[in-house]
């Protein structure tokens, strides 16, 4: 009775385990400015669910939408922010949004294509004294779980330029990361989704957004 005792409570701390409230939840960045900022629908789910199983985070499944101005985004300490159209942040959203990442915040940035010039513009009403630099593919963010050689992978075509990441460095920190001519998002989205992109640039897509959750997680 003893022996299949001991073989039970392995069982039921599994169980238990599996039933363990959520530790965090990732939220999408709401904006206004007419932009879609709520581009890839499926995306920050897909990549919860991935990082879930590779990095064994506890995200909740479910992704939660912030504004930028509003105090809830102190809840999170990982924004998406994504789109193909305008941006704009009032005085006081963007000071709400630097106060955020100075605070300890992370703002990845996803250009769906066609958000560059806008957004570029705002991120200086929130750090004027800063600006993006280009992050070599040596940087410790593509080399966490997975060593992405070449740095940020490109998922989708559009104008034939290389991708690029760029980040917003604040005393030290990566407090944004902006993924330029890749479409991170897209090869998050279902599979299928664009038929064009390859179940490979998928996979690239999602390991480079892993690295990018366990950079944020643990520096």
């Amino acid at each position: 009775m003893k022996f299949r005792f001991l073989l039970i409570i392995p069982v039921v701390l599994c169980v238990l385990y599996s039933f363990q409230p959520p530790t965090y939840k990732l939220a999408r960045l709401k904006y206004n400015g007419g932009g879609d900022w709520y581009g890839n629908p499926t995306a920050l789910s897909n990549l919860i669910a991935y990082c879930n199983q590779v990095l064994h985070t506890n995200f909740a499944r479910e992704e939660a939408v912030v504004e930028v101005g509003s105090a809830d985004l102190f809840s999170y300490p990982m924004v998406y922010m994504t789109g193909h159209g305008n941006v704009v942040f009032s005085d006081q959203e963007a000071k709400n949004l630097r106060k955020y990442l100075t605070g300890g915040g992370f703002l990845h940035i996803d250009d769906n294509y066609g958000l560059d010039k806008f957004i570029r513009i705002q991120m200086k009403k929130v750090f004027p004294e800063l600006s993006f630099v280009e992050l070599p593919a040596s940087h410790k963010l593509y080399n966490q779980q997975f060593r992405l050689s070449n740095g940020l992978p490109k998922v989708h075509e559009h104008d034939g330029k290389r991708p690029q990441g760029f980040a917003l460095i604040w005393e030290g920190r990566i407090v944004c990361f902006y993924s330029y001519e890749s479409d991170l998002g897209n090869g998050w989205e279902d599979s299928g989704t664009y038929p064009g992109d390859s179940e490979e640039r998928r996979a690239e897509a999602l390991k480079m957004g892993a690295n990018l959750v366990e950079y944020v997680f643990t520096n």
